[in-house]
């Protein structure tokens, strides 16, 4: 059996930028453990697999570790083969997913996708997650499907050095810091250790939960956010109450086929 496979640079507008995802377009679902091996033997952060039909495009993400239920920088990476490899010509696509139904619009900036917000709470902080920021003082920490954890400066975001031993165990899928940014609205890292993926380039999924949490404190329902990765991205967010639209960008790193 061959399968198709795309890898792709998202949210980026060059190679080497924002986050890879491999895409595999299936005439048919294989068996879960077939598609948990590809994303396990393509060691990338998410790859997406889709199905398509007259009636529905189903979207199904899968990291190293196992599948997950939502991955904004794979489904801009899967629309994105959708319209630049398979002659996909709607400008509008509607995936389902474990999510539910995300649309994603193909626009003169990109792909804007239409998630579901997700309104984080403060918590008390477990001692696992404390532990795992060191000698680090949060300024705030909540929690929605991530623990989001808000510090005082973009510097020390960008300075932090988890201990991603003492993460492994959290409860929620993992962890997010954030800050006000110098030249953005926002900036934040993502890390999720016991998906496998100790620090994700950019998290499009994130942007869920830190568009209404930035919304609340800056006033403002269009932003601006930059993930400070190595790799580095930017993500347009717009909050429109219980939704969130994310803009971005995509490009081709390269292409192939897998032997099963």
């Amino acid at each position: 059996m061959k399968i198709k496979i795309y890898q792709v640079d998202a949210f980026a507008s060059h190679v080497f930028e924002g986050n890879p995802a491999a895409v595999c377009p299936l005439d048919e679902w294989l068996n879960d453990d077939i598609l948990q091996k590809i994303a396990e033997e393509n060691n990338l952060s998410e790859t997406a697999f889709f199905v398509s039909s007259a009636q529905e495009i189903q979207l199904r993400w899968f990291t190293p570790k196992g599948e997950v239920d939502l991955c904004g920088h794979a489904t801009l990476a899967a629309a994105h083969v959708l319209y630049e490899h398979l002659a996909f010509k709607s400008p509008i696509v509607t995936f389902q997913t474990k999510s539910g139904e995300l649309v994603v619009t193909k626009n003169d900036v990109g792909f804007s996708m239409d998630f579901p917000a997700s309104h984080p709470l403060i918590v008390d902080a477990p001692a696992n997650l404390l532990a795992g920021l060191g000698n680090v003082l949060p300024k705030q920490i909540m929690a929605s499907f991530d623990y989001i954890i808000v510090l005082d400066s973009e510097n020390e975001v960008k300075s932090l050095n988890p201990d991603f031993s003492k993460w492994l165990d959290l409860d929620l899928r993992g962890v997010i810091v954030t800050a006000a940014g110098t030249d953005v609205d926002f900036v934040s890292r993502c890390f999720f250790p016991k998906l496998g993926v100790n620090e994700d380039p950019i998290t499009g999924s994130a942007h869920c939960e830190l568009t209404p949490y930035w919304r609340s404190k800056l006033n403002k329902s269009v932003l601006t956010g930059r993930q400070i990765s190595n790799r580095s991205g930017i993500v347009h967010c717009e909050y429109k109450g219980d939704r969130v639209i994310l803009t971005g960008t995509a490009v081709d790193y390269m292409s192939g086929e897998i032997n099963i």
